[in-house]
């Protein structure tokens, strides 16, 4: 089955922020957290039932080199990205914020 791949627009926000942070640590390094980040989204539609189930709505994908997970759902023929978080936070409030925020 093929997959499409949506954001909601707050993961442009949580990219952009991380993207800040690591720029200040050393330049270049923002531009490699976002191909990064880019090259994980952009696997998800192949398989997205590979990534594990955190809880009964969202799947986590972690991004390599960097302490990101991408939050997302399946649903029907859509993978919907709805977070780019920092695995160091509190997972209660990852998932509170997941699911506070709106699905197209």
């Amino acid at each position: 089955m093929t997959y499409s791949l949506h954001f909601l627009p707050e993961v442009e926000q949580d990219a952009l922020a991380g993207y800040q942070w690591y720029e200040k640590q050393s330049p270049g390094l923002g531009e490699d957290f976002l191909r990064v980040f880019y090259a994980s989204a952009s696997e998800l539609p192949q398989n997205p039932l590979l990534y594990p189930q955190i809880n009964d709505q969202f799947r986590r994908r972690l991004l390599k080199r960097f302490p990101y997970a991408l939050y997302f759902t399946v649903e029907n023929d859509k993978v919907i990205v709805v977070g780019l978080f920092h695995c160091a936070r509190d997972p209660r409030g990852i998932n509170k914020e997941i699911r506070d925020r709106k699905k197209i």
